[in-house]
């Protein structure tokens, strides 16, 4: 009877671990702590409205994009980039210019995405991207066409490389991402670890620009303060613990 009740107590014990840890993880979802706060973060996102969001070039969010489950979600199943009438990314209301923003992504197999900065609406831009850089957010293995390293998680695309030693999470779990843009000096990290960083006009800057796609975008990059988009690339994607603070 001893140890009977010794293993239903051992039960209980590792259970009210299990649940206070799953408790703790749940409380720590898009909260900012007393420390983080002191240091100037901010949530962008608050767990279950998309208030302080819209989608690109429109007055409304559109039926794309939702909170499921405390992240946001843009269900692009089966649909292409930025679908018209109903498609589009999702940007920040407000713009920032220099700033270190922290979140956590996940996709589904075969997802793309990606983490756009300096974003400036106008009708003459058909997309997101043609004004503003983007740390792309991508299944590396599941895409259906082959790809190239700068077109790869964690990478500026079409500019700069993340390492292929890079630590990716499998599809369907989360990743986090961290984007420092400070006055020129941009660092990509990927899931603790830095994996871009680079110099707005540097020379290195300026060859890879010229081999890149964004030569055809006369706009890109050319605006240093405007909105952070999460794009809308014709797949599941899923963000939360949205953060920011100004630099």
């Amino acid at each position: 009877m001893l140890a009977t009740l010794m293993s239903l107590s051992c039960q209980k014990s590792s259970t009210q671990q299990e649940t206070a840890s799953a408790d703790s993880v749940v409380v720590a979802i898009n909260t900012l702590t007393d420390e983080e706060k002191a240091a100037g973060w901010e949530l962008l996102f608050d767990g279950s409205t998309l208030n302080g969001w819209k989608r690109f070039n429109h007055d409304t969010i559109g039926p794309l994009w939702s909170v499921q489950e405390g992240a946001i979600m843009c269900n692009g199943q089966g649909l292409g980039e930025g679908t018209a009438n109903i498609g589009g990314s999702l940007i920040t209301t407000r713009p920032f210019e220099n700033f270190e923003l922290s979140l956590e992504w996940k996709l589904s197999p075969g997802g793309n995405s990606g983490i756009i900065y300096h974003v400036v609406e106008d009708p003459k831009y058909k997309h997101d991207y043609e004004t503003g850089p983007e740390f792309q957010v991508m299944d590396d293995t599941g895409w259906k066409d082959s790809l190239r390293e700068e077109q790869k998680a964690g990478s500026n695309y079409d500019m700069h490389a993340a390492p292929a030693s890079k630590k990716l999470n499998p599809v369907g779990e989360w990743n986090t991402a961290r984007l420092i843009y400070n006055s020129g000096h941009v660092e990509h990290w990927l899931n603790g670890d830095k994996v871009v960083e680079f110099e707005e006009g540097s020379a290195d800057f300026t060859a890879r620009y010229k081999k890149s796609k964004w030569v055809d975008h006369p706009d890109w990059n050319k605006f240093k303060s405007g909105a952070i988009s999460l794009q809308d690339h014709g797949a599941p994607v899923y963000y939360r613990n949205i953060k920011i603070r100004a630099l």
